[in-house]
Parts: C-alpha cells; sequence; structure tokens
C-alpha cells in the first residue's frame, strides 16, 4: 500500500472517530444536524441551477437558505399560531361532547361515561400549549443553527463527496452512486411528494370542512395536511374522529357526510391527483417498508424519525439489491456506465451531483483545493 494511500485511510479513520465524539458532544443538535444536511440535498439542483444561469454561487446559496428559512419559519410558525388562536374552539367542540352516552345494543343499551376521556383530552391540549411556550427559545436558536448549515452545504456542496470518493476504491464507487440515487430518490419522496399532498389535502379539507360548517375548519384542515404525512393513518384517523364526535353530538346527518365526503375529498383525491405526477422521481419503496421505517424512526430518535427512519430503510434495500446483483453475477446499466458509455465511449460521470459539480477536488479557478 502506497504512502498517500495509507495516509488517506488514517485521516478517514481519524475523521469517522472525530465524528463520533462530534456526535456525543452535540447530541442535543444532532436532529437539527441532520435535518439541514438531508433540506441541502434535495435543495443542491436548485442551487446549481441558479448558479447555471450566472448567479454566483455565495449569493445562490444566500436566496436558496433564505426561501428555505422562509419555509421552515413560516410553517412552523403558522402551525403554532394556528393552534394558539384555536385553541378555544378545540375546547368547544370538547365541551359539545355530552358526558354520557347511551349506546343502544339490540334489546339493551349501554351507558358510556365520556368524563374520564374528555377531561384527559383538556389536559393534554393545555400540556400541550405549555411545552411549545416552554421550548420556544430552544426552537428559535435551532432554526438559526438549520439556516446556518443550510448556507455553508450549499456554499461547498462537493466538500464531503469528494472526500468520500477519494477514500474509496474506484471499483466500489458504483456503489456509492447508487446509494446516493437512492438517497435522493428517497429525499425528494419525503419532502417533495409529501409536502405537495399534504398542501393538496390541506387546500381540499378547508372547502370540505367550511362547506359542512365546522367552526374550526382551517385547524382541522391543517391537521389533514399534517396528517398525510403519516403513511397508511393518513386524514382518515381525523376523519372518523370528526364523524363520531358528530354521532355522539346528536348530528348524524353530518356524520354521514364528513365520513364520505371526507373520505374520498380529503383521503383519496390528493392522493390520486397529486402522487402520480411527482411520483416518478420518488423513492421505489413499498409502503409497508416505508410505515416500517416511519413508525421506527419516530419512536428510537424522535420527530426526525419520519425522515431517517425511511431514508435508511431505503439505504437497506438499496444494499441488499445490490449485494443480490453481486451474488447473481448481474451488471446493471449503472454499473456499466461507471466504466463505459452506452455506446462503448467513456461514460457520464457516475459520480453524485454534488460531487461532479465540485469537480472531485478542484477549484472554480482549476488548481487543487486547499
Amino acid at each position: 500500500m502506497s504512502l498517500a494511500r495509507r495516509r488517506r485511510r488514517l485521516l478517514a479513520a481519524l475523521v469517522v472517530g472525530l465524528l463520533f465524539v462530534c456526535g456525543v458532544v452535540l447530541f442535543d443538535v444532532l436532529q437539527t444536524v441532520f435535518f439541514a444536511i438531508t433540506v441541502a440535498y434535495v435543495l443542491h439542483p436548485v442551487h446549481q441551477r441558479l448558479v447555471d444561469r450566472g448567479i454566483p454561487a455565495y449569493w445562490a446559496s444566500v436566496l436558496v437558505t433564505g426561501a428555505a428559512f422562509g419555509v421552515v419559519l413560516v410553517v412552523v410558525g403558522a402551525l403554532g399560531l394556528v393552534l394558539y388562536n384555536r385553541r378555544e374552539s378545540l375546547f368547544t367542540l370538547l365541551r359539545t361532547v355530552p358526558s354520557e352516552v347511551t349506546v343502544p345494543l339490540g334489546e339493551f343499551t349501554y351507558t358510556v361515561d365520556t368524563t374520564a376521556i374528555l377531561a384527559t383530552a383538556r389536559n393534554a391540549l393545555q400540556g400541550l400549549a405549555v411545552d411549545v411556550a416552554t421550548v420556544a427559545p430552544v426552537l428559535a436558536l435551532k432554526l438559526f443553527l438549520f439556516a446556518i448549515l443550510l448556507f455553508a452545504l450549499l456554499v461547498r456542496p462537493g466538500s464531503v463527496g469528494r472526500t468520500v470518493f477519494s477514500v474509496t476504491p474506484p471499483a466500489y464507487h458504483d456503489v456509492l452512486v447508487a446509494l446516493d440515487r437512492r438517497v435522493r430518490e428517497t429525499l425528494y419522496g419525503i419532502y417533495v411528494l409529501q409536502a405537495a399532498t399534504a398542501a393538496g389535502t390541506f387546500a381540499v379539507a378547508l372547502v370540505v370542512f367550511e362547506g359542512l360548517g365546522y367552526g374550526a375548519s382551517f385547524t382541522l384542515a391543517v391537521l389533514a395536511g399534517i396528517l398525510q404525512f403519516i403513511p397508511i393513518v393518513g386524514p382518515g384517523v381525523l376523519i372518523a374522529v370528526l364523524a363520531g364526535v358528530d354521532l355522539l353530538t346528536g348530528m348524524p346527518t353530518r356524520a354521514v357526510l364528513v365520513a364520505v365526503l371526507g373520505a374520498v375529498f380529503v383521503g383519496l383525491v390528493p392522493d390520486a391527483i397529486i402522487r402520480p405526477r411527482l411520483a416518478s422521481r420518488a423513492a421505489h419503496l413499498p409502503t409497508s417498508l416505508y410505515f416500517i421505517g416511519f413508525t421506527g424512526g419516530l419512536l428510537t430518535v424522535g420527530p426526525i424519525g419520519f425522515i431517517a427512519g425511511p431514508l435508511v430503510v431505503g439505504l437497506l434495500v438499496e444494499a441488499v439489491d445490490l449485494l443480490s446483483r453481486t451474488a447473481e453475477g448481474r451488471q446493471t446499466q449503472l454499473d456499466t456506465d461507471v466504466v463505459s458509455g452506452p455506446n462503448g465511449d467513456a461514460g457520464d460521470d457516475p459520480r453524485p451531483n454534488a460531487v461532479a459539480d465540485a469537480g472531485m477536488g478542484e477549484s472554480d479557478a482549476g488548481g487543487p483545493e486547499g
């Protein structure tokens, strides 16, 4: 082994060790760091498009970071403001539920005491308001850290990719490319496809809930959009709760209407119209595996798990696919393109976009990067 290669591997091991130490020391902000990295991964094509149009890389990073920070700030702030302003509507909705509900079953009737359930719901809402007020300063600091990290990653998008490729033997570069492709597709499916479907769900739900006469229609529409991020469950659970509350409060007609209209227009229409138009670039991950990653990620690492869980599962699926192809001696088109192009000529650069755009170690001036 040459001295240069031994040096690279020792430095790579040093980097891995320091990453572990940083993970221990900076544990409380790891979720923010991970979130910034995944957002930068998704926004890199937008940044590169601005650079291709003649905007300097620094100012393109400023524009993309400002837009992303504004979107996150609007989403978080709007959600908090809606829940705060509509808290009385939620409490009013809970107060409309009677303390006792009589359920007829054949010749017998059963009385269900809802007092304990309603008290638990009210305490949960009050506790949520207190928790949000307590973590507000920390959340503001993490948002500021998110903006700084996102800007830094966009200014130098190829630094990490160049390092990984430089310490990886060329024979395994196709593996890195395949994993890069899987990460990009999975993150696109989580962020872009889910966000677009959630926005469509919010718009349709607002019309449906307003038309049915719900007092907190805007808040309910926001909740329906948020629930769109939860696979399998989705906004259907909200529709079921509303139908159940209407039945308990003596409004069977609206209960039937919200069950039917909600299931069709809120639960199915956004998925049927929006998802097919964007699914061509989404991750090819079975719903069952996505749900396992989503649920396991949330339970293990907290809120950021809805991104980390499916991403890890997606990488596992890609690794298993690579292993099966290697065991069977098959070569994919991607593997072939690493060596040669479709006509036998030198193929296109198989490296991830961020790596290829950065020039694999060359600076914009053409010299080696320091």
